[in-house]
């Protein structure tokens, strides 16, 4: 038994926290800035088709974009990052005035699922990373990664009255799950930053791309 529980503390996927490469100590915060514009983006847009005005649209670009963070902060024990840094509310802001200036018509019907794929994919990574930054293991921190991906589009899709983007069987959280997973795999296997990252993120855009363009979904349970 002893040996086999030697083997288990010392597997990369093992409780306890991973060291990050300083390569990805850099990347993170671009992620981060990545995920919060493009979410606060879907935001927006989603206020500017409900009509709203512009203090409607700042909230709606607000609660997407840091929803999911918030979330996540809480549950690893790191300080809530938009409480002690004025920069996310302000892009927030910034990406929502943009937005809300630009005629609605100009606008791709599908921009929305687009913002929210992108804020998606980069989103999970980045809550993985942080959530191992902060001393919690892998598998919980594939966890942290999905609920900051796809919180803020929950909160979204509520505020505004829509059926939530859960209820579309498509694929949404199988693709942030499937963006922190490689993400965390790799870099428990010592794979050098920033590839993790940037594969990571790239398999997650791709999935909910392919979701949003060709319908893909996951069989859906058969109720008998």
């Amino acid at each position: 038994m002893a040996p086999v529980l030697a083997a288990l503390s010392s597997h990369p996927l093992a409780i306890g926290a991973l060291p990050l490469d300083p390569p990805l100590q850099v990347l993170l915060p671009w992620l981060d800035l990545a995920g919060l514009s493009v979410f606060a983006a879907s935001g927006a847009l989603a206020a500017v088709r409900k009509r709203l005005d512009i203090v409607g649209a700042c909230f709606f670009a607000l609660v997407t974009a840091t929803g999911g963070g918030t979330l996540r902060d809480l549950l690893i024990g790191a300080p809530v990052f938009w409480m002690r840094d004025p920069a996310p509310v302000l892009i927030c802001l910034g990406v929502a005035l943009a937005a809300w200036s630009i005629p609605l018509r100009w606008w791709p019907e599908r921009a929305l699922d687009w913002f929210d794929a992108a804020g998606l994919a980069a989103y999970a990574v980045y809550g993985a990373g942080k959530a191992l930054q902060f001393g919690i293991s892998p598998i919980p921190a594939v966890a942290a990664g999905v609920i900051t991906a796809c919180l803020g589009g929950v909160i979204r899709d509520i505020t505004a009255g829509v059926p939530s983007i859960l209820l579309r069987h498509e694929l949404y959280v199988t693709a942030a799950l499937a963006a922190a997973t490689l993400f965390v795999l790799l870099t428990s296997y010592g794979v050098a930053a920033p590839l993790p990252a940037l594969l990571g993120t790239a398999i997650g855009f791709a999935l909910r791309g392919a979701a949003i363009a060709w319908k893909l979904t996951l069989p859906a349970h058969k109720g008998t």
